[in-house]
């Protein structure tokens, strides 16, 4: 295999990271954090002005070890008892009085939120005063990615704005842009011959998924859940793969959003879609009882079409990138377990465009369970029929007549379609508060 299909598993591994709750507030906790770090003394004030997407995702989503919601509290708590250096698992050590702490700050009103640009490209710039230190961090197009620390009114860390890449993974110069530089059938080159050495590290991504799962089971906070196991026979692994599919998916995100205390795997920067890629495939894995060869080849398969959709969506829009994304990625791994060629992974991609294209994303919450057992039903019906010989033309719709023109305009929808969807999403959210 060449040097540019090896490229795809360096790909996977730097798109591939854990996160504590949903992404949006463990981002806006690990920014404040960060800047609170630069600053001495009791917080006179704190600003944190987000870009929409990051401040309609993280609205109404559960905060990790608290039973508080929304950016607001995700900033307190970052403030009070935040832990930078653990990035999106900022908030893992947080206590009870720590959320006492939190709400102390919001009750004398020393915390503000603004909402900045409309925009898919994900922007945070945190900024703390105390009595002696003024501190400002800036985060642009990745949730950990620090291109901006002043100090005192001193740049001490500047990185230039067209990197696009995480501090940690500089010295590899990796950008998520070049999944783009791929094909199709370029990727389905890379799954069928990659060393199974080379991805066995995908599995901790089901380890880390389904632990998680397990949680939502064992939680008094959950619901949905408990509801799809009575419906799988109350049995987790029952003789029904779309259930079995349907109970880890959902019972993974349900824990996710209401931010119960296990990381999710994530994936182009969310929990939400590296559960959509992994639990179902991970259900057919134990159901048909498949080898571990296989699951790791069709969950790289799931993440590589799932990221090249949000490089053109971008990270963070009005579409719901776990349910079109990660749906279309996970429809496609589904159809590879069950022997699709390349022709028919061409048109399961061809019918989820058709389909699920236009679920709106209205942050991260309890609805995001929803939209991914929708997703998952599309996934396995789009597989069904193409298998079948069944499918959406070309000619039809944003379809188009290559695979990756029509992943083109599935991210178009969102990156350029949607921006005035998303000023009425938040409007209607905010009218709720």
């Amino acid at each position: 295999m060449n040097e540019k299909l090896n490229r795809l598993t360096s790909l996977i591994k730097y798109d591939m990271k854990p996160a504590l709750g949903v992404t949006e507030p463990a981002a806006i906790a690990f920014a404040v954090s960060k800047a609170r770090s630069y600053t001495k003394g009791d917080i006179e004030s704190a600003e944190i002005v987000l870009n929409s997407g990051i401040y309609k995702n993280a609205f109404t989503c559960g905060i990790p070890n608290s039973n508080e919601f929304g950016n607001l509290f995700a900033a307190a708590l970052g403030l009070a008892a935040g832990n930078y250096e653990k990035g999106l698992e900022a908030l893992e050590d947080v206590k009870g009085e720590d959320n006492d702490k939190a709400k102390k700050l919001i009750d004398e009103n020393k915390i503000k939120i603004v909402l900045g640009d409309m925009s898919s490209n994900i922007y945070i710039k945190a900024s703390v005063k105390t009595k002696t230190d003024t501190s400002e961090v800036i985060i642009k197009d990745y949730h950990t990615n620090i291109v901006s620390i002043k100090v005192n009114n001193t740049v001490i860390f500047n990185k230039e704005d067209d990197e696009k890449q995480e501090a940690e993974n500089e010295s590899e110069n990796i950008s998520s842009k070049e999944i783009l530089d791929y094909t199709v059938n370029d990727i389905l080159e890379y799954i069928n011959n990659v060393s199974i050495e080379d991805i066995a590290f995908i599995m901790e991504a089901h380890k880390m998924n389904i632990d998680l799962f397990y949680l939502s089971l064992e939680s008094n906070r959950t619901d949905i859940a408990k509801k799809l196991l009575k419906m799988n026979n109350n049995t987790v692994f029952s003789d029904d793969e779309i259930c079995t599919a349907r109970l880890l998916t959902a019972g993974a995100i349900e824990a996710r959003v209401l931010g119960l205390n296990k990381p999710a795997m994530s994936i182009t920067g969310s929990g939400a879609h590296g559960i959509i890629c992994t639990m179902p495939l991970y259900a057919l894995f134990k159901v048909n009882k498949l080898s571990d060869d296989i699951l790791l080849r069709a969950t790289a398969l799931s993440f590589l079409i799932t990221m090249y959709i949000k490089e053109h969506s971008g990270r963070l829009s009005a579409f719901c990138g776990c349910g079109i994304a990660g749906g279309t990625g996970v429809a496609c791994a589904i159809g590879y377990l069950k022997g699709a060629d390349y022709k028919e992974i061409v048109h399961i991609i061809n019918n989820m465009s058709a389909g699920i294209t236009g679920m709106i994303c209205d942050g991260g919450n309890q609805g995001c369970v929803m939209k991914a057992i929708v997703a998952l039903d599309a996934g396995f019906r789009a597989a069904e029929l193409s298998l079948s010989g069944s499918y959406i033309f070309p000619i039809h719709g944003i379809n188009a007549k290559t695979p990756e023109d029509t992943m083109r305009n599935m991210g178009l929808i969102a990156s350029e379609g949607m921006v005035e969807t998303e000023k009425t999403i938040i409007k209607i959210m905010e009218s709720k508060s």
